[in-house]
């Protein structure tokens, strides 16, 4: 049983994983969370843990919404309370994935997530009952519309502790109204036991192209689902064939650690030879500067200034614009 001197979203972590039956796994969360949260690692950590410390405490009077395309918490707030909750949230910026309305503040995010999620969404085995990893989920908007889909329990893995809090004050809105089944852990894919053969659904969405070896990625991704489970991967691709894979120079759209961008014929290609069934492409289409730019909430550069601004089918550095693709394939019984 974890122990009662544990922050409050620490124990429920391991009382989860307890749960869950992941006990091989749950005998490494010390580690694992003293590692991904390790002030000595990350000098602003500090400052976003006691932001999410000085939210105050909420009415249990709140409509949660999980299945809308804002992750919404509506709930009465003073203007004193609401301006409070504003600025420390913004303590946690730049926020990258949502959009997140959290008792009346509207959180525009620099990637309008809902829209990925519309495309994707239409082609899953139905979530409801079944127990879901999102890979690099960044501040967890996917996992909390996995839980408004219905699944048993979702669980975020991201190296970032700024997602983390970001997951966290999230968290502190939405309180207990998904039942306890969605969690958060600053580990990356190598920190997951290896052939865990534990998920139903395994989502991967905007990571293989960071990855140097990304057949070793889709082993690990492989590796964690169930027999017969799901894997949703969404990357970087590139038009052509089957053969055809590009390996940029030292950055691709300002972004300096970006490797293998495949078509997704080599795409559905690479999960095959990784022993998957079933490769299916469900979406494909570029990146436009409405789905990812700079907000208030997100005021870095964004996609528009990473575009050649005479020609905007290409990067600054002259390759294709990013375009991407989400291919659906199936761990075998």
């Amino acid at each position: 049983m974890p122990q009662k001197t544990l922050p409050d979203d620490q124990r429920a972590l391991y009382q989860a994983f307890l749960d869950q039956g992941l006990t091989e796994w749950l005998a490494r969360l010390p580690e694992q969370l003293a590692a991904g949260l390790d002030r000595r690692r990350h000098g602003d950590l500090p400052m976003w843990e006691k932001a999410v410390a000085k939210l105050p405490e909420l009415s249990a009077e709140r409509e949660v919404a999980l299945n809308e395309d804002t992750v919404r918490v509506a709930l009465d707030l003073d203007d004193s309370r609401r301006r409070q909750c504003e600025n420390l949230l913004k303590k946690l910026a730049p926020w990258r994935k949502g959009p997140f309305s959290l008792g009346g503040i509207e959180i525009d995010t620099e990637w309008r997530s809902d829209w990925k999620w519309q495309r994707v969404a239409p082609h899953l085995a139905p979530l409801a009952g079944r127990k879901v990893l999102d890979v690099g989920g960044g501040s967890g908007y996917h996992a909390w519309r996995m839980a408004g889909a219905g699944a048993a329990f979702a669980l975020v893995i991201d190296p970032s502790p700024r997602f983390y809090w970001q997951f966290q004050a999230v968290r502190h809105f939405v309180g207990d109204a998904d039942g306890g089944r969605t969690h958060f852990l600053p580990v990356g894919i190598e920190d997951v036991p290896e052939n865990l053969g534990f998920f139903d659904t395994v989502f991967s969405m905007g990571v293989l192209y960071h990855r140097p070896s990304p057949l070793a990625h889709i082993q690990q991704l492989k590796e964690a689902l169930a027999p017969g489970g799901e894997l949703v991967l969404e990357t970087l691709v590139v038009e052509g064939d089957e053969q055809t894979v590009m390996l940029p120079g030292s950055r691709y759209a300002a972004m300096p650690n970006v490797y293998f961008l495949p078509s997704s014929a080599a795409l559905c290609h690479w999960l095959e030879r990784c022993g998957f069934t079933g490769v299916r492409v469900v979406d494909e289409a570029p990146t436009t500067l409405d789905e990812q730019r700079s907000t208030e909430w997100m005021t870095y550069q964004s996609l528009a200034d990473f575009l050649d601004p005479q020609d905007r089918t290409r990067t600054v550095e002259g390759y294709p614009a990013p375009r991407r693709a989400v291919v659906i394939a199936n761990r075998p019984h």
